[in-house]
């Protein structure tokens, strides 16, 4: 086996796959032998390993500065990747910038310069003009959900980008639709197209549930408690929505979380954080949730709100029966409400409001120390084992940041918890340790 196989199938074995689906093996060989990709390829489909797998083994252990710039439409999806990289453990340096996060703290990520830099357009774009880091080595270029970039307006962006590149060797674009023109900036020349945008989901249902109210409240919560504890998204059109959605189901004590483009960027990132540790198991959300985010195993999804088009109706759908999996994409419509050409049902199903529980046994605990500070994950457990005498089982999800920790805990203990290692030290530091 070549040491480059050997790389691969060591981050497959990390990753726990087993093997790539057939779209990924077709990019692993474009973007391997080829100096331009482009992929498409529905949400959930895998299309971040597609790309990270051949670059990173690619890279130069012995390169100094930055080799690898991917750049995203969304601060999520930057967090999102960074994350994966990470998880795959090939001993390159990552790190995300986005808008949003103050740029004294990307300064201090940057000094000791990555191989990899994720980031939005325009946090990218600022960097190059201070000059905070070298672009001569950086000879692959990511452009990754491309079409959401220049749908968001960061056109202006990626082109100052591109043109201060001046030794790009390979380039690779992503979306999730054929329907994108790419500009003459992005110097795309014989590109190899993989195309497998037009891939079926076989194993999502999409069901209609018929409101006799026209705001769907209590069809949704009866839909919700039909439905159980498991993880699903309710997507609306409008943050109004949102809220309005929210305040219902905190009526009827319903853990949830929100998701919209007018929340503080650190509010979106711990309302995704709970929902991946199962603080929550719902979240409410506008179509911001539809595209680039990496949230696995959802049941199903809920338009709440019916799209207003048919990429959108398409986008949604791809957040469960992702990869092999199952899912049910549940529609709720008015009676009186006209229902788009482009949505067709495999049933109807009518919420009886079944009496299953909706609460979890999780709560989300915030530790103010991170890797910054040189604590791992297993220093966050073992603190967690000594002195509060948690069991394994009782250690949830634990996510590292630069400056903090997120970990689940019991929510029947979490008092306690806090009251035990709050104002302690962890390594060398002494950390404030709260519920968030």
């Amino acid at each position: 086996m070549s040491s480059y196989l050997k790389v691969q199938q060591d981050i497959l074995d990390k990753l726990n796959i087993k093997a790539l689906n057939p779209m990924q093996e077709e990019a692993l060989l474009s973007i391997t032998n080829a100096e331009n990709t482009v992929l498409l390829s529905p949400t959930g489909t895998g299309k971040t390993l597609a790309f990270l797998l051949p670059t990173i083994t690619a890279l130069d252990t012995n390169c100094k500065n930055v080799q690898l710039l991917i750049l995203v439409p969304s601060r999520e999806l930057a967090i999102q990747i960074e994350q994966v990289i990470r998880t795959m453990g090939t001993g390159f340096k990552a790190n995300a910038v986005y808008g949003g996060r103050h740029f004294s703290k990307d300064k201090i990520d940057l000094a000791h310069t990555p191989a990899i830099l994720v980031g939005t357009p325009g946090r990218v774009a600022d960097h190059l003009r201070r000059e905070t880091f070298l672009v001569d080595d950086i000879s692959t270029l990511v452009l990754d959900e491309f079409d959401k970039s220049l749908e968001v307006g960061f056109e202006k962006e990626m082109s100052e980008i591109i043109a201060s590149l001046p030794h790009i060797k390979k380039r690779i674009l992503t979306s999730a639709t054929q329907d994108m023109e790419i500009p003459r900036f992005v110097g795309l020349e014989n590109e190899i197209i993989i195309d497998y945008s037009d891939t079926k989901v076989s194993n999502l249902e999409i069901k209609q549930v018929i409101s006799p109210d026209k705001n769907k409240l209590q069809t949704l919560v009866d839909l919700l408690h039909d439905i159980g504890n498991k993880p699903g998204i309710i997507f609306c059109n409008y943050k109004d929505t949102i809220q309005f959605v929210s305040d219902f189901l905190n009526k009827n004590n319903i853990p949830h979380g929100c998701f919209q483009g007018g929340m503080e960027q650190i509010d979106r990132e711990r309302a995704l954080i709970k929902f991946r540790n199962g603080t929550h198991q719902i979240i409410i959300a506008t179509d911001l949730a539809a595209r680039g985010l990496d949230i696995p195993e959802l049941n199903y999804i809920i338009h709440y709100q019916l799209p207003l088009k048919a990429e959108e109706f398409t986008h949604r759908n791809g957040r469960t029966a992702r990869m092999n999996a199952e899912g049910t994409s549940y529609v709720i419509q008015w009676e009186g409400e006209r229902l788009p050409d482009f949505i067709n049902f495999d049933a109807t199903v009518t919420p009886k409001g079944t009496v299953n529980t909706l609460a979890t046994d999780w709560a989300t605990l915030f530790i103010s120390g991170g890797r910054k500070d040189k604590i791992s994950k297993g220093d966050v457990a073992g603190v967690l084992f000594k002195q509060c005498h948690l069991e394994k089982s009782e250690i949830g999800t634990i996510e590292l940041k630069q400056d903090c920790v997120f970990v689940a805990i019991p929510k029947n203990k979490a008092s306690i918890i806090v009251d035990t290692i709050n104002n302690t030290r962890l390594k060398k530091k002494k950390v404030r340790v709260y519920i968030i």
